[in-house]
């Protein structure tokens, strides 16, 4: 099959707690459909786990609102440690995760009414969009953005994943994945500055060169109505040293430790990226003939951009439609042929409250 990538299917999320966090995330951001659960050990990211496989605890969580969904994921046979210093903008890696709201004002007024821990009021970024920052307990930080993409309309205030900020080093290097493999084709806008819309977040004060990549096609793709659009914003530090935001821990460890996408043809894909300069650093294929979590299965890989990102890719082969009954629904031969929006729906049972 020939490699197409169908949005971005979650963002992964390192937490000290995951049960703790998956409560947070359900009732303030929506993240409240349980698409799998599950305590096993981390076999094939020895690349990244210092050589040793790594017991872990991992939930999916999605919003019907549409967008990306979380893999909260927790350490359990280690204490997963926290960053040393306080991470800036431009920092080496996933920095914030971006989620979508149909309105940043009243997504806003909601979250100062919770008392969370909001960085910035609503302003708009230097394309016009209305956005705000926050920090979660767990002290990752988030962009509300708001975006009229929206699958199933929900009582939260925030739908699903829309993308991240991404510190890298040198911007040339960085957008040979990002554009050539990942195919974020159109530059919405590239800037340097000290930028207005960043005060409140750590590392504003200093000047930067900013990227905003967004895809000029719409994907296609079993899951893309639902994961929807998505961008990613590149962020080079142009006045202070940064540095890794994973510096002396490993991947797991809180923080937002990779992003994934939903993509058909893993063979191609493989063969791409290793011609590119990128190849998998971990490739599930080449272990075993399916990953299968009890509730989902398929086949997964990942690269190492060059400032250190993880960018997961996920062919997903079997998916849970009603667990209770034991009704799974086979996706190899589907194509490109979207899912019905009855389909999407019966996720809800999935919801916990």
């Amino acid at each position: 099959m020939a490699k197409r990538i169908n949005g971005i299917q979650q963002l992964g999320v390192g937490v000290s707690d995951v049960q703790a966090a998956f409560k947070w995330y359900r009732e303030h951001f929506g993240m409240d459909i349980r698409m799998f659960e599950e305590a096993a050990t981390a076999e094939l990211m020895l690349k990244h786990t210092e050589g040793k496989p790594r017991e872990r605890h991992a939930i999916l969580a999605l919003n019907l609102e549409g967008g990306g969904g979380f893999e909260i994921w927790q350490h359990t046979g280690k204490t997963p440690v926290a960053p040393t210093f306080q991470l800036q903008l431009g920092d080496w890696g996933i920095a914030i995760g971006k989620m979508k709201t149909g309105n940043a004002s009243k997504a806003y007024e909601r979250f100062k009414e919770q008392g969370l821990n909001l960085l910035s009021a609503p302003t708009t970024d230097p394309a016009g969009q209305s956005h705000f920052y926050l920090k979660d307990p767990y002290n990752n930080i988030w962009e509300v953005v708001e975006n009229d993409f929206v699958y199933f309309p929900q009582q939260a205030p925030t739908g699903g994943v829309l993308g991240v900020v991404i510190g890298v080093k040198n911007m040339d290097d960085s957008l040979k994945v990002y554009q050539d493999i990942l195919g974020y084709d159109q530059v919405v806008y590239d800037k340097s500055g000290v930028f207005d819309d960043w005060q409140g977040v750590p590392g504003a004060e200093s000047s930067c060169r900013r990227v905003l990549l967004r895809h000029s096609a719409t994907y296609k793709g079993s899951f893309s109505p639902f994961f929807g659009p998505s961008t990613i914003e590149l962020v080079e530090s142009t006045e202070r040293p940064a540095r890794d935001i994973f510096e002396g821990r490993i991947w797991g460890d809180p923080g937002f430790i990779h992003l994934c996408y939903d993509i058909n043809g893993m063979d191609e894909l493989r063969e791409e990226v290793k011609e590119k300069g990128f190849p998998f650093t971990v490739d599930s294929a080449r272990a075993m003939d399916s990953f299968d979590m009890g509730e989902a299965a398929g086949n997964f890989a990942y690269i190492q951009a060059p400032e250190s990102t993880l960018i997961e890719f996920v062919e997903t082969h079997k998916i849970p439609l009603v667990k209770k009954i034991g009704w799974f629904l086979d996706l190899q031969k589907r194509g490109e042929k979207p899912l019905p929006r009855w389909m999407f729906r019966l996720f809800g049972v999935m919801r916990v409250k």
